[in-house]
């Protein structure tokens, strides 16, 4: 599985229904659920981006389309960022030719 970090701004849309983001987080963990996407963590943020989103796809192609859901619904625009743990990056780090 390949880890995301997905940065979020609400959209004006977005911002008008603020009360309504819970909610709508809980359908996107549902919607994600089904993918074969584990989500992580869904946290609310204060300043430049107004919400991050971790997550863990099967690959690419799936990470993305998931993602773009979220841009259907006009609530928030995203910047999605590929993500390694520990072990991941140690593993990148020993295929930098010397």
């Amino acid at each position: 599985m390949q880890r995301y970090v997905v940065l979020l701004k609400f959209t004006d849309t977005g911002v008008r229904e603020v009360n309504d983001s819970p909610a709508r987080a809980g359908r996107f963990a549902a919607q994600a659920q089904k993918a074969g996407v584990e989500i992580e963590s869904i946290l609310w943020t204060m300043g430049e981006f107004d919400g991050v989103l971790q997550l863990k796809a099967p690959d690419e192609q799936t990470a993305v389309a998931l993602v773009l859901s979220l841009h259907k619904a006009d609530n928030v625009h995203t910047r999605m960022l590929r993500a390694f743990d520990s072990d991941e990056f140690t593993e990148i780090l020993g295929k930098i030719p010397s």
